[in-house]
């Protein structure tokens, strides 16, 4: 449930943070995955990653194996932070010859 406070002015403040996704490739220690990862308007991806909490919440994920065979897709998945090996936005990739994907 969300909690609605107001001060005295009648300015509101939710327990709600509001996020962006962004589409994001993730490497762990065994898996290969494709999803979103929800980051704060003025915030980094990095600032996202360095979060003191041990998951990382990504959304409307595929999940690959070491072998890049499509093992399932999920609406959420919770990846724990400290089995992530590197994490990038698609929209910071590049392929060999230099195009962006």
């Amino acid at each position: 449930m969300t909690t609605i406070n107001y001060d005295e002015k009648g300015k509101i403040f939710t327990d709600i943070v509001p996020k962006e996704p962004v589409k994001a490739k993730i490497q762990t220690t065994s898996h290969y995955l494709e999803g979103e990862i929800h980051i704060r308007p003025e915030s980094r991806l990095k600032d996202e990653l360095d979060v003191d909490e041990p998951f990382l919440a990504v959304t409307n994920v595929s999940v690959f194996a070491s072998n890049k065979k499509l093992l399932f897709r999920t609406k959420f998945i919770a990846v724990r932070r400290e089995q992530v090996v590197w994490v990038s936005t698609f929209k910071d990739l590049e392929t060999e010859d230099g195009r962006v994907e």
